[in-house]
């Protein structure tokens, strides 16, 4: 059996614009971020999708009923639903705090600056356990237990896809750059996906390759 997950980033929210860490916290849509939702609905109005699933922030939730409602191609009910499976990365004590400052005190003890260090020069899967050690109410989500999440996120669109099927998944910034770099360690995921961007997973025989990466103009999807 093979089928698609088209995996989108939610359009710009007030703590995006002011550069806030946005974890299991939400906040609305920009008007900057209902236009990326429409844009990318019409990029991906041609493809005829067989569910439409989203993380259950309202973010998210907004941005996946836009690009819906823009949908030319598919017949039959395409009704969005959430999955909390793919909520983003659980920032803890760090929720809404200035991202900059967050990410310096988390790698200031592995003596780098900034979460690109982080990535460069450990991996985004040691910035999860370095979250969780940092925070001081231990409350972030480590790597483990951000993955136990989100395999169960992925065995439950295994057990609801038939073969060729198309899936529109609208998730969040971390945890799309998170799923690229597990399932494809030599693409380059130090700048994160733009909002409104599309990457889309192929999936077959119970393996996922990445078929791109943060596509957000008009190239063919």
């Amino acid at each position: 059996m093979r089928y698609n997950i088209y995996l989108v980033r939610h359009g710009q929210t007030i703590l995006n614009r002011y550069g806030r860490m946005q974890g299991w916290c939400d906040s609305p849509l920009t008007t900057k971020g209902r236009t990326d939702a429409h844009s990318t609905g019409d990029n991906l109005a041609h493809i005829n999708f067989n569910y439409a699933f989203s993380s259950d922030t309202k973010r998210a939730r907004e941005t996946c009923k836009i690009i819906v409602a823009e949908n030319k191609a598919t017949q039959g009910d395409l009704s969005p639903r959430s999955l909390h499976y793919f909520r983003e990365q659980k920032y803890g004590y760090f929720e809404g705090c200035d991202s900059k400052q967050a990410w310096l005190m988390i790698g200031a003890s592995h003596n780098c600056k900034s979460f690109k260090e982080i990535i460069k020069n450990y991996s985004i899967e040691q910035a999860r356990d370095f979250a969780k050690s940092a925070d001081p109410f231990h409350e972030a989500e480590n790597n483990l237990e951000f993955w136990n999440r989100l395999n169960q996120g992925f065995n439950y669109l295994d057990e609801v896809a038939e073969n060729n099927d198309n899936i529109l998944l609208v998730s969040h910034g971390t945890t799309i750059r998170s799923i690229v770099h597990h399932f494809d360690s030599n693409i380059d995921i130090s700048v994160s996906p733009s909002n409104g961007s599309v990457t889309k997973l192929v999936c077959s025989s119970g393996k996922i390759e990445v078929a791109y990466f943060n596509r957000y103009d008009k190239r063919k999807y």
